[in-house]
This record gives structure tokens, sequence and C-alpha cells, in this order.
């Protein structure tokens, strides 16, 4: 199996742009703003395709939406370099993206620090220039969907105009000065635009072929993201993975197929980053309304992955971990022979993991208490036998495998407390 890394990169830039809940383009939008500057500089192309992608992925260490809100409501904030520091952790070691990982770390950085610091003058550039872009963005939140945006342009020129040198380049200011000036640079971030550009951009830029070792190495990077939401779901993905894996290896699937899995099940909670953090941490029971948000995120998966060439199974298997053999589940409400053995696979790692687990409201339960769940859920008819005998089989193997660093008798820490 093989995919297009640059069509893979765009789409799951698609699930950093959910962490904003209603405003879901940020990332493209600095990468569109970047590009006009860096065509205003007569940079070459490969340099603004390179900055489009760093403004896709500027954001790839945020995923909590308290964070998302600081950074779209402030123009600068105390906390800001955390979630750079996290992005460069999380690319620096994958080698088709590592370039990106020092402009990441250095995007909320002034230009005078960067100075000071003497950072490699490339890097400066391309972090400084994400910046003031990211920043520009911040600014025109409150306008977008509106003419707003074309009344209010000058007062965002000037704030940014007045911040040369201190924190921007100022050729960086002139070039976005001279972008911004035309009413098309701000329109260029309407919906419809921003779609239009990234099919363009998809089109202009070469593909790079990725093999499954990367895309599997990229969706880890992905579950780190999504895991780091919030402590109660911390490895959640990683062990929803490696159980899923686990599980279809020992009921004899193919090592390819078994490496597809480990994807899904990597990738599965994907559309959660779009869920609000106090719905996830909620000691309590949640509300009809909660429970709608909880409901959209298997949706908002299969809406991105099955973007991908490639991936259309990959899609399917992830985003039906909460469909039920009995029609029960949810979105799409299939049932029985729609429902592949793959997909059953990860619902039952899903289920698994999550019990296992300590959540807001409840301790991790132990194996045999895991089990019993998963036994009464199979006389509803929710979940597949075939699957649940391997459990059964292999249970203190499979609760090891789905949450590492528990301890399984009960003497030790919960996973709460180590994390």
């Amino acid at each position: 199996m093989q995919a297009n890394l640059r069509q893979v990169i765009y789409a799951l830039s698609d699930a950093l742009d959910l962490v904003g809940v209603d405003d879901i383009a940020h990332g493209k939008r600095v990468g569109i703003m970047a590009t006009a500057c860096g065509q205003s500089l007569q940079m070459p192309p490969e340099e603004l395709t390179f900055l489009f992608e760093l403004g896709l992925l500027h954001d790839i260490g945020v995923s909590s939406t308290r964070m998302h809100k600081h950074l779209v409501e402030e123009f600068d904030w105390e906390g800001s370099q955390e979630h750079a520091e996290t992005g460069w952790l999380l690319l620096r070691d994958f080698p088709p993206l590592e370039s990106m990982a020092l402009p990441i770390f250095y995007h909320h950085t002034r230009w005078q620090q960067l100075l000071s610091d003497e950072v490699e003058p490339r890097v400066a550039q391309r972090a400084n220039l994400i910046l003031l872009v990211d920043r520009v963005d911040a600014l025109s939140a409150p306008y977008y969907g509106t003419n707003a945006i074309l009344a209010h342009k000058e007062t965002i020129r000037e704030e940014i105009r007045k911040r040369t040198g201190t924190y921007f380049a100022p050729d960086l200011v002139t070039a976005f000065l001279n972008a911004s000036r035309a009413e098309a640079f701000w329109l260029s971030l309407e919906p419809r635009s921003v779609q239009r550009f990234l099919q363009q951009q998809l089109i202009k830029a070469p593909p790079v072929a990725a093999p499954l070792e990367q895309l599997l190495y990229l969706a880890r990077i992905f579950a780190r993201i999504v895991d780091a939401k919030s402590p109660f779901t911390a490895a959640h993905s990683l062990g929803v993975s490696q159980l899923s894996r686990f599980l279809a290896h020992t009921l004899g699937l193919d090592s390819t197929t078994c490496c597809k899995i480990e994807i899904a099940g990597l990738l599965h909670d994907l559309g959660k980053l779009r869920v609000p953090d106090e719905i996830l941490e909620k000691p309590g029971h949640l509300n009809s309304e909660e429970l709608l948000s909880i409901h959209t995120h298997s949706f908002e998966t299969f809406q991105i992955l099955y973007s991908i060439e490639g991936f259309e199974e990959i899609a399917s298997w992830a985003a039906y971990h909460h469909e039920a053999p009995d029609g029960s589940g949810y979105p799409f409400h299939l049932s029985g022979a729609e429902l592949s053995r793959e997909a059953m696979i990860i619902r039952v790692a899903d289920i698994f993991q999550a019990l296992a687990q300590d959540r807001p409201y409840r301790e991790g339960l132990q194996a045999e208490a895991v089990l019993t769940v998963l036994e009464q859920l199979r006389q509803k008819g929710q979940l597949d036998d075939e699957i649940l005998q391997v459990v059964r089989k292999h249970l203190d193997q499979a609760m090891a495998i789905a949450c590492p660093v528990k301890d399984h008798a009960g003497k030790g820490e919960s996973t709460r407390k180590k994390e």
C-alpha cells in the first residue's frame, strides 16, 4: 500500500483545524497568507509549497480547545511556546517533515529574540513569517463570514506594521503590506476560496509517495495529538491500535491488513479534536447536547480519512468503531454484513481499552470486569463473538497491550496517578 504523502498531510490538517470547533480553517488560512507573502518576496515555487504546508501543520502541537482559544483571542500569550515545542518534538524525527520542526519550534518567537538567539536565517525567516500571518488570522477571526473583514483590513494591517522590527522582520512586514493591499488577499480566506486553493495546490505540487511504514509513523504522530487532548485519554489511540493489531494477527489476517488495522486504530478518534475539553473531562454523566457533540466524532474521522486516495478501507474501519452488529450504533447505524471484521476488531479494542483506562467519572476496570462487560454486550448482539473468543483466550495479554502502564493486579498506581 502506498499513498500520496502530500494528500495525507492535507487531509490530516483538517483534524488540526477541528480544534477550533466553530472555526475550522485556521491552518489553511495561515498557509495561504504565507504563500501570498512569499510571492510578494518572489520566492521560488518549492519554497511557496513548503510555506503553505508549514502553515497547515504549524499548530500540530495543539489539541486542547482551551489552548486554541488563547491563541486566537490573545495577540501574545505567555503559554504559546508549549505547543510550539510539542510540534517540534512530533516532527523532528520524521524525515519527510523534519525540515518543518525548527520553524514550528520558533513560530511564536519574536523577531528580536530570533536575532538575539542567532537562529539560522532560513529557519528564522520561515518561523517569523508563520508568526506574522498567524497573528493576522487571529486579528481577522471575528470578521470571517461577513464583509466586515474588508472594513477592518486597515486596522489589522496597522497592528502588524507597528510591530515592525520587534515582533516581525521588516522585510516580512513589507511583503505582508504589499500582498494585503488588495481585497483579493482577504477574500481568499473565505471558505470556498480556501478549498479551491487547497485543490489547486494538490494539482500543482508533485505527489510524494509514502510507503506503509511512513504512513504508520505519521498515524502515530496524529494519535499522540489526539491522545494529548485530555490526560484521561492518554495513550488511548495507541492502546486501541496495538490491541487491534494483536487481535487481527491472532485471527490470522495478513501482515498488510494488520498494519492497515493498526493505522485505523491510531486514527479512529481524530474527530474528537473538535469535542470541547470540558465535555471529555466532565466527571459526571453527559447531557443530551454533550452526547450529540460526542456522537459527531466518528463521522468527522470518516470525512477526514475518506478523502485520502487509498485510505477507503482504513476510513471505514476507523469510523465504524461505534457501529454495532445489531444496528444500535452510530453515526451510520450500520448492521450485520455491512460491518467488516476489521471494523469490528477496532470496536472491540476501543471498548476494551476505554473500560480498562481510568476516566474522569470512574477508575479503570480490571481484566475480568472488562471481560464481563464485553460478554454482556455480546449477549445483546453488539459485539462479534469470534473476536471476543480471542479476547477470552488471551485476556491477560490483551490487558497488557491495551494499557501497558497499568498495574493489572491492582497493587500499584493507576494510570491516572502516573499521568
